[in-house]
């Protein structure tokens, strides 16, 4: 099994390299799996470290399809995670000649500290072989099969397939790219008492702006403050089809981490949310952004949508209808994944059966929150239509107390943004 290798401060290579090896050995979510850097490896450090592993999951599929072909038998993750982190230093090299061969040294000398000097020779081997083969590789043609275009955008084979028979060509080569493009950085900017700063470089989405490169330190303090929030403009697209009226109490279900829960405070400016969702490790973050609420009553309740979430309500002297109700439910994550660059990697088939199914139950229980003549809005951050359209139609099938107001499908390759899909429905 893997261990973390203890990071100097600044080393960003070598800490990047030990958590290569551990998601390699565990698949664990790399979210969490950056959590555990020493809380002192901050700044640039953090950042290239980030940058590395990030980098090296993303390209996962064509790193180990290379790397399959060049060696026989796979070798410790130690050296294993050396030779994924040169490979995307590899990919990402600029056409200066003399940049792959100063890659190829230095995983050598790092293969020398994080394994063995045996190891460092086979590190030498295969970098310069891979120094051949991955700076300036050609994307597959625009009828290349699946197999070809699921090894060169590192998705797996059969999820290509699915996109293709549910998008088309153009539309899944546009999604692939979208997948392994770097996101940028983006706030909303949410103190109504003065304009953004002036180095937020404004988007077309109004109140959400990129943050430039090198900015994080003036990130920070405003976090902290709460004038902005780190936010993608996909999630705008479920409270604005909600239409949050102020004064009024809006329930947000499966809340966490509470990006949405915020917006929608932000929205109302009077009133009250009250957030709901299970009582596990996004608690605390749901809880963290809850407190930035502002002026609005907000209220956390932790319950089971599917158990008996009507009664907990009560219990916590709150009412169990609402006005307005918004639940976004777990799903596969397929709209997000330039974000959640290890999603595609723990996907399976079998979701696509499994995810409808659950959101379905969750749809039905939010539909018993609604108060009579409500707004009920379901929400996903996926863009399979089992997931969206699947899921209400069937919904509406068996609840005949609803209707379809409104609708609106984000999808990465032509809106710019993560996709997303919200659905508006009216109780009588």
């Amino acid at each position: 099994m893997a261990k973390i290798v203890k990071p100097s401060l600044g080393d960003a290579w070598s800490a990047a390299a030990g958590l290569v090896a551990r998601w390699l050995d565990r698949r664990e979510r790399i979210d969490l799996l950056m959590e555990l850097l020493p809380a002192g490896f901050a700044g640039a450090g953090r950042a290239r470290c980030q940058h590395l592993v990030f980098g090296v999951v993303r390209h996962f599929g064509r790193i180990d399809a290379a790397l399959g072909r060049l060696v026989a038998h796979p070798p410790r993750f130690a050296t294993r995670a050396v030779l994924h982190v040169a490979a995307f230093e590899l990919i990402e090299a600029s056409a200066d000649a003399g940049q792959p061969a100063r890659i190829v040294h230095h995983a050598v000398e790092r293969a020398k500290e994080l394994a063995s000097p045996a190891e460092a020779r086979l590190v030498n081997a295969v970098v310069r072989r891979l120094a051949e083969i991955l700076p300036g590789q050609r994307p597959p043609g625009p009828i290349a099969p699946a197999e070809a275009l699921a090894e060169y955008f590192s998705h797996p084979p059969w999820l290509v397939r699915r996109w293709l028979l549910a998008f088309g060509a153009g539309a899944t080569r546009g999604l692939l790219e979208w997948n392994q493009s770097t996101a940028p950085l983006i706030a909303r900017w949410r103190d109504r008492s003065r304009p953004a700063a002036e180095w937020l470089r404004p988007t077309e989405w109004g109140g959400f702006y990129t943050v430039p490169p090198g900015r994080w330190a003036d990130v920070g303090p405003l976090l902290e403050s709460g004038s902005v929030y780190l936010q993608d403009p996909g999630t705008r697209l479920a409270v604005e089809l909600l239409g949050p009226r102020g004064g009024e109490a809006v329930l947000d279900l499966c809340a966490a981490p509470g990006g949405k829960s915020l917006l929608i405070a932000d929205a109302l400016v009077t009133g009250r949310v009250v957030s709901v969702d299970l009582p596990d490790a996004r608690i605390d973050r749901l809880k963290e952004n809850l407190s930035r609420a502002g002026g609005v009553d907000v209220a956390l309740v932790q319950a089971d949508l599917l158990g008996r979430p009507a009664a907990i309500l009560r219990e916590h002297g709150l009412p169990a209808e609402y006005p307005a109700v918004l639940i976004d439910v777990p799903c596969s994550n397929t709209g997000v994944m330039r974000h959640r660059v290890d999603a595609k990697w723990r996907l399976q088939e079998g979701d696509f059966a499994r995810h409808p199914r659950q959101q379905g139950a969750l749809l039905a229980a939010a539909a018993r929150l609604v108060a009579p003549g409500g707004r009920l809005v379901y929400s996903t951050c996926s863009v399979d239509p089992a997931e969206n359209a699947g899921v209400v139609e069937s919904f509406l099938g068996r609840h005949r107390g609803f209707a379809l107001e409104k609708s609106v499908v984000a999808v990465p390759w032509v809106d710019r943004h993560d996709g997303a899909a919200a659905f508006l429905l009216r109780r009588a």
